[in-house]
């Protein structure tokens, strides 16, 4: 009889629930967006779906369509009523045998959730501290895939040390992004961050920000940036979807400008907030 363990049940193969065979589970063969409402209204959904759309094509996941998944989100929110809320989805390869080819039949599987963000006005106000941790990624960072055990590793890393984040750092001592969100370092007026290749995912909130830089009057930089560079810059700050742009005040043991939220740094915070209104 072939089957399967469960705990400590055993459970006739043929009996389990399809869930267990998903393919996310057992490849991370899948993709995922995160988005977020502001005041009960979701912000720069089209630009998230366009990301999530180039995911799914990039790992030849077809047949989905965006505009139903739309309809899904915006059904989800509604029904959830969360003025305030995260909302997670991701779409697999489907449920098979394990295998790690796969029947083109087969039919991808939707998961989604809305909850309560969490207020992050306190790190907004006094900055937080972030720790470097080597690059383990695969080679297709701009991919928003599933496979996201080395981010796991270097944020549980980051915590250990006291730190909310992990800026992630490759072969060449060069920062990539944050474990969770796109690094910026400001050096005088200028605002840089790292240029976007395969390994940098296009964070929807870091084009915002280039964005809010070049309203305000301040210089952009693409550009690679290494260790030594960040831990001097004038103002550092992290931005991610859910938190907006956070202010670092602490690059490992190298205090950032005066260890508070910089000046440039407010005014993009407060910039940023006229595209959400």
């Amino acid at each position: 009889m072939q089957l399967a363990m469960i705990q400590d049940k055993i459970v006739p193969l043929d009996k389990l629930d399809p869930v267990y065979f998903d393919r996310g589970m057992l490849f991370g063969d899948g993709v995922y967006e995160v988005v977020r409402s502001y005041n009960g209204r979701i912000f720069a959904l089209d630009e998230h779906l366009q990301r999530f759309a180039k995911s799914l094509a990039a790992i030849a996941i077809e047949g989905i369509d965006t505009g139903e998944i739309r309809r899904r989100v915006l059904r989800a929110f509604e029904a959830a009523g969360i003025t305030e809320a995260k909302i997670y989805f991701h779409i697999t390869r489907g449920s098979a045998a394990r295998s790690h080819t796969w029947d083109a039949e087969l039919k991808p599987n939707f998961f989604m959730t809305v909850t309560k963000l969490p207020d992050n006005s306190k790190d907004k106000a006094g900055g937080i501290a972030v720790s470097t941790h080597p690059d383990w990624r695969w080679k297709r960072c701009d991919i928003k895939s599933l496979n996201l055990l080395p981010n796991v590793l270097a944020r549980q890393d980051a915590v250990r040390k006291g730190c909310t984040e992990a800026i992630l750092v490759d072969e060449n001592g060069l920062i990539t992004e944050g474990a969770a969100s796109a690094f910026f370092a400001i050096f005088d007026s200028t605002v840089q961050t790292v240029p976007l290749t395969a390994n940098i995912l296009p964070s929807i909130t870091r084009n915002f920000v280039l964005k809010a830089a070049g309203n305000i009057g301040l210089k952009t930089l693409e550009e690679s940036i290494t260790v030594e560079r960040a831990g001097s810059a004038d103002e550092a700050f992290i931005a991610v979807t859910t938190q907006d742009i956070i202010p670092v005040v602490r690059f490992d043991e190298a205090v950032i400008g005066d260890g508070g939220a910089g000046k440039h740094t407010k005014e993009l915070m407060k910039e940023f907030q006229k595209f959400v209104k």
